[in-house]
C-alpha cells in the first residue's frame, strides 16, 4: 500500500452533485482513488456517505459533474463491465433468503459469466477464495434466512470479493460484526489492497478508521471537508466542526481518540 500514491487513478469524481428527490445531497465533490489505496470515508449521519457510494457504484446517476472509471465516464460503461470492475457491499443488502451462502457468493461471478453460461474452474476458484477469506466456508450450505446479521454481512463481503473488482466499495462493512470479525474483515481488506485493488469503506468508528486506513475522506453536509492522512483529518478543525468533538492523541499509545465536548448550558 505504500506505493498507492504513485499508482494510477482507477475511480475519480469531478465537481460531483447528487440529488435525492428535489434536494441536493452531495455538492461539488472532487477526489480520486488510486490502485491499492485503503481509504476510509467518514462523516456524521446524513452527510451523504451512502449516497456517494451509490453514485460511485453506478446505482444513482449524478445530477451534475462526472464519475470516471479508469478515465472513462461511468455512464459509458455497460452494466456487466462496470460490475466486473466495481463492487459495492452494503449493509443489509437484499438477497433471496432461500439462497445458500455459496449461491449468494456465486452471484458475484455473474458479471463475468452471465446467468446462463456454466461456471468454469476460474469461477469456482474465485468463489472458494472469497469463502475462505471471509471465514464463511463452514456456512456455504446454510440458507441466508438462517444466518445472523453478522454472518449475512460476511456473505455479502464474500460476494463482493468473488467479483474480483478493481475497486471495492463498502458501506459500513463492520455493521453487525463483533470485534473479532471486524479485525478479520479489515485484515482481508489489507490483503485486497496489497493485490492492487482500491478499497474505500464507510467507517463510523473513527478509531477503527484511523487504525486501518492510509487516507481518510471527511464528508460534512454533502461536501468534502477534508482529505488526507487519518491523523491530519481527525485532528483538523473540519472534523471538530462536523462531529462536535475534539480529537487528541491517545495518552498511552499515541493513537487518535475522540473526546466529546459539550457547550455549557446557559
Amino acid at each position: 500500500m505504500s506505493g498507492a500514491a504513485s499508482s494510477p487513478d482507477v475511480l475519480s469524481t469531478r465537481a460531483l452533485v447528487a440529488r435525492r428527490g428535489t434536494r441536493d445531497v452531495l455538492h461539488d465533490v472532487t477526489f480520486a482513488l488510486r490502485a491499492g489505496e485503503a481509504v476510509a470515508l467518514v462523516g456524521p449521519n446524513a452527510a451523504g456517505k451512502s449516497t456517494l457510494m451509490r453514485v460511485l457504484a453506478g446505482l444513482l446517476p449524478p445530477a451534475a459533474g462526472d464519475v470516471l472509471l479508469l478515465d472513462r465516464p461511468l455512464a459509458r460503461w455497460d452494466r456487466d463491465a462496470r460490475a466486473r470492475t466495481v463492487a459495492l457491499v452494503a449493509p443489509d443488502e437484499d438477497a433471496p433468503p432461500l439462497l445458500t451462502v455459496e449461491e449468494r457468493v456465486r452471484l458475484g461471478r455473474f458479471p463475468h459469466r452471465g446467468p446462463f453460461r456454466p461456471f468454469d474452474a476460474s469461477d469456482r476458484d474465485a468463489v472458494e477464495r472469497a469463502l475462505a477469506r471471509t471465514g464463511t466456508l463452514a456456512l456455504r450450505a446454510r440458507r441466508l434466512a438462517t444466518l445472523s446479521a453478522g454472518e449475512r454481512q460476511l456473505a455479502a463481503l464474500a460476494r463482493g470479493l468473488a467479483q474480483e473488482p478493481r475497486v471495492l466499495l463498502l458501506d459500513e462493512p463492520g455493521a453487525h460484526l463483533d470485534v473479532g470479525h471486524q479485525l478479520q474483515l479489515f485484515r482481508v481488506l489489507d490483503e485486497v489492497c496489497a493485490e492492487g485493488v482500491a478499497v474505500m469503506a464507510v467507517v463510523h468508528d473513527l478509531q477503527r478508521a484511523a487504525d486501518w486506513a492510509r487516507r481518510m475522506l471527511l464528508l460534512a453536509e454533502g461536501r468534502l471537508a477534508a482529505d488526507g492522512a487519518p491523523g491530519a483529518v481527525l485532528g483538523g478543525e473540519a472534523c471538530a466542526r462536523a462531529f462536535g468533538v475534539a480529537i487528541r492523541p491517545h495518552p498511552i499509545a499515541g493513537l487518535p481518540h475522540a473526546l466529546y465536548s459539550f457547550e455549557a448550558p446557559p
